[in-house]
């Protein structure tokens, strides 16, 4: 299924969200307008709105503070990804020229500020201060993570541990938030909210194996990206890691002189030693079992389509080739 297929029990509130990003986009310095709505334009799957919208759906909430939250976590994920360019020295997101391709590093990160900043003001005036913490709490751990990935950068020791603790406070948090504020809306009580952020950090861990898998399998005109951006980066994503733990020496080498010297040069020897050694399987079959403790957490919602659609959008996490 498409993800406008998913969100069809959700369009209207998803219009909504649009609707707010666009008023609350507005500043009077016109190249902030500029940037922020390039980078809003081009598009993006919107799973963290989604899941906070469906939560909240699936729980009764009638008001519209979820679609300004909705907004919000949309403006926090778009300012990770604007510093994250600039940080990669990515050329290529979504089909696209990064915003730091064309306007340059200093004002994309610039951008990144304010949206960040306009997260902050849209939070307080939901005046819920449980939607601060979560907020709060999750931006500061989402910095962490991307200090601990750049830790990571051409080092050939990261253990499993070691990557999925990046990819549980870089990715996975954002989920997680999103669906803990949708269970606060609903009036779910702390063990509610609780197994509905065990939902959203199981599927946001899952989200990001299978982009680990489709950086070395997927088609560029349907990820939206160079394949191969990680190697070239030197980051050791969990497929790299599975090669070189557990593929012979000759394979293990090949990735870990990858990893340390980058570059795309050594992008075929790669590709080999992974495809000798299943990593890329393995990588998604462990993005499976997140799925699976996703869906447990679902349970403290009562049957809806609403819980239906959260339970295929768990399934598009590992099945989707984009």
């Amino acid at each position: 299924m498409s993800t406008q297929e998913l969100y069809a029990p959700i369009a209207a509130d998803m219009a909504a969200v649009d609707g707010v990003i666009r008023q609350r986009l507005h500043s009077d310095v016109v190249l902030i307008r500029q940037v922020a709505e390039y980078i809003i334009a081009a598009g993006g799957k919107r799973l963290r709105p989604a899941l906070l919208l469906f939560v909240a759906n699936a729980l009764g909430y009638r008001g519209s503070h979820h679609h300004e939250l909705a907004a919000v976590v949309e403006f926090i994920h778009t300012a990770t990804l604007l510093h994250d360019d600039v940080v990669d020295e990515s050329a290529l997101r979504r089909g696209n020229s990064t915003a730091n391709a064309m306007f340059g590093n200093a004002a994309a990160v610039l951008v990144g500020d304010f949206l960040y900043s306009r997260a902050f003001q849209m939070m307080v005036g939901v005046d819920d201060m449980r939607v601060m913490r979560v907020l709060a709490d999750a931006t500061n751990v989402i910095a962490e993570g991307e200090v601990l990935q750049l830790l990571n950068v051409r080092n050939v020791d990261v253990t499993v541990d070691d990557y999925l603790r990046v990819i549980r406070y870089k990715t996975a948090m954002l989920f997680e938030a999103a669906a803990r504020l949708g269970a606060i809306l609903g009036g779910l009580d702390e063990a509610g909210q609780d197994s509905l952020a065990s939902f959203g950090r199981h599927i946001g861990t899952a989200f990001q194996l299978v982009d680990d898998v489709l950086d070395y399998s997927g088609d560029e005109a349907h990820t939206g990206k160079h394949v191969g951006d990680d190697l070239a980066e030197g980051k050791p994503t969990l497929p790299l890691i599975h090669v070189m733990r557990h593929g012979s020496q000759e394979h293990a080498d090949a990735v870990r002189h990858a990893i340390t010297e980058g570059g795309r040069d050594s992008y075929p020897a790669v590709m080999a030693a992974i495809r000798a050694t299943d990593a890329l399987e393995r990588t998604r079959q462990a993005a499976v079992e997140e799925v699976a403790l996703a869906k447990a957490g679902l349970l403290a919602l009562p049957p809806s389509h609403f819980k239906d659609s959260l339970l295929q959008l768990s399934d598009f996490a590992v099945a989707r080739d984009h």
